[in-house]
């Protein structure tokens, strides 16, 4: 439900949607619209339908990335999260561990207007395919025009702002990295490529964010035990679906008759690599990854020919 991209739909519509959601036993992964801070002229703060939604329909909403969504008013958005929850509702939460996101440059929530009123200015959108940087509002509405489709990335909190913390840390948070597409420089390689060729830029959080969460919240600031910090990563987006999704009873656990999906890491060196300019470079600290009981990653090298993953099917 991308409420965020249609941010002047009518309410009715996302009541209906959430609603057929709740009677096939299903959750809805919504991406709020607009805070009325943000966006005044909304016809519901964003937070506030889900909320409101969730208590009248008995819908499942997962709100996600709820750290980009509601940015520097992420605790007003969490105590209502919180209030929401006490009350009997179902609403999880996700967030990813960087104080930029990434999405297409003519997204609404984009516009010069909107950013304006967030207090955020045009030069806080990079383009991630030339390195551009906006100079001004006039130019992102000239690049809004010619190239909506174009992935930019937004700095919308500094990477050590107390509020990034605060939502990934708040109770049930599970970690995810929103993973954008990448955008190529040169000829676009054959999608099946792999390993990843030279010439692909995108988000670091497609690469970083779990050893990034876990190198933060675990082992450099003491937030989350070890245990705490892998759960969020694992178990916690598994069991926003498993309800509804009977293979994901067998993900994010280790255990008997789970799938032998293992990643074995050493806790004092993991950490993320992947930057603004470098979005793709692979964390350090991971020796071994198996996928279905197959290694895709040995002694912290790839195994290229190794393609061991199955579709998750519902």
């Amino acid at each position: 439900m991308l409420a965020g991209y249609a941010p002047h739909l009518d309410p009715a519509e996302f009541v209906a949607v959430a609603e057929l959601a709740a009677e096939a036993g299903l959750p809805a992964f919504t991406h709020a619209r607009p805070l009325v801070e943000a966006d005044p002229d909304v016809p519901v703060d964003g937070a506030e339908e889900i909320a409101r939604v969730a208590g009248q329909t008995g819908v499942h909403l997962h709100y996600c990335h709820v750290n980009s969504t509601s940015g520097r008013h992420v605790d007003r958005v969490l105590g209502l999260v919180e209030r929401c929850r006490l009350e009997g509702a179902e609403v999880t939460t996700e967030a990813y561990p960087y104080g930029a996101g990434s999405t297409a440059i003519g997204a609404a929530f984009l516009a010069p207007e909107v950013l304006a009123r967030q207090g955020i200015r045009p030069d806080s959108l990079v383009l991630v395919g030339t390195g551009e940087r906006i100079a001004d509002a006039a130019r992102l509405a000239e690049v809004r025009a010619s190239t909506p489709g174009a992935l930019a990335l937004l700095h919308f909190l500094d990477e050590d702002d107390p509020a990034l913390e605060r939502a990934l840390l708040f109770e049930g948070t599970a970690i995810a990295s929103d993973a954008m597409p990448l955008t190529w420089t040169g000829t676009r390689p054959d999608p099946l490529t792999w390993p990843l060729p030279p010439g692909a830029l995108g988000h670091p959080r497609g690469a970083g964010t779990f050893s990034r969460a876990i190198r933060r919240l675990y082992r450099e600031s003491g937030k989350l035990t070890l245990s705490e910090a892998v759960a969020r990563c694992s178990l916690l987006p598994a069991q926003v679906l498993d309800e509804a999704v009977p293979a994901l009873r067998r993900k994010g656990r280790l255990r008997a008759g789970s799938d032998a999906d293992v990643v074995v890491f050493d806790p004092a060196r993991i950490a993320d690599q992947a930057s603004y300019v470098d979005g793709t470079r692979p964390s350090v600290g991971i020796e071994h990854v198996l996928v279905n009981g197959t290694a895709v990653v040995r002694a912290g090298s790839l195994v290229p020919d190794a393609l061991p993953g199955k579709p998750v099917r519902a």
